[in-house]
């Protein structure tokens, strides 16, 4: 008995209980792992920026890591572009126009009309077949005579194809006319009209493509000085200008229009 009493374990340490859920380290290395991630990410999301944008973003990230320094200013140049130079280019207008006066000159010379009608390209973009009044009508009559009729004929199938307008001008000389109530321009008017009438009764211009107007002796090509300069004042012009602004409207008596 009493070798038993003596001989007594002694009581073990108890072990210390480790707490519940992750350890405390495994949390900071958490965060500190995600901040790094975020850091990352940002500056991947920045890569393109420009280094106004990507040094402001970086100084807030120094910061909220305690690390704070005065950011350096970056100085940003803007690039010189030298101006392009400069090219004058010929009006679109007129480059069509003087397509269509080579056309119509070359359909004149085939036709071998250049003694009946004179082609001239104006200044500003309008073309002008010319033909003086003995070819149309007798003097001090505004009645076509007969024999214009191919020639009128002919003049309509040139131009009626293009892309142009035409107004048909009367003009006359400063002799006064014979009749007492028929003046010069009233003479000028009808022979405009007599060709509108033409061309509108026998179908061989559309009336939306044509106008008529007559001057009198108000518009002469060369003083009237003689009887030559005056036989060069009486006359008809056909003016042609591009239809601005509208599309090439095809003839109802042709077929379809010539491309500039």
């Amino acid at each position: 008995m009493g070798d038993e009493e003596e001989i007594q374990e002694e009581p073990k340490q108890k072990q210390e209980e480790c707490p519940p859920g992750a350890p405390m380290w495994m949390a900071t290395f958490s965060d500190l792992v995600t901040l790094l991630l975020t850091f990352f990410v940002l500056l991947l999301s920045m890569a393109n920026m420009d280094p106004v944008k990507f040094s402001a973003a970086s100084a807030s990230v120094k910061k909220a890591f305690g690390t704070s320094e005065e950011s350096a200013s970056i100085s940003q140049r803007m690039p010189i572009i030298p101006s392009p130079p400069v090219t004058r280019f010929q009006p679109l207008e007129q480059k069509n126009t003087q397509k269509v006066y080579n056309r119509i000159k070359e359909r004149l010379e085939s036709l071998r009309l250049n003694k009946d009608v004179q082609l001239i390209n104006r200044e500003d973009n309008t073309i002008v077949l010319r033909i003086n009044d003995n070819v149309l009508f007798a003097s001090g009559s505004a009645k076509l005579e007969p024999e214009s009729f191919p020639l009128l004929r002919t003049i309509a199938d040139i131009v009626r194809p293009l892309p142009m307008d035409m107004r048909i001008e009367g003009h006359t000389d400063n002799t006064p006319s014979g009749k007492s109530k028929f003046s010069n321009w009233d003479l000028s008017v009808e022979r405009a009209v007599s060709v509108l009438r033409f061309y509108t009764q026998s179908q061989m211009f559309p009336l939306d493509r044509m106008s008529a107007v007559g001057y009198g002796k108000d518009r002469p090509i060369v003083p009237n000085l003689d009887e030559k300069a005056k036989a060069r004042n009486r006359r008809v012009d056909f003016l042609l200008t591009l239809q601005a602004g509208k599309k090439e409207r095809a003839s109802t008596t042709a077929g379809n229009s010539v491309p500039l």
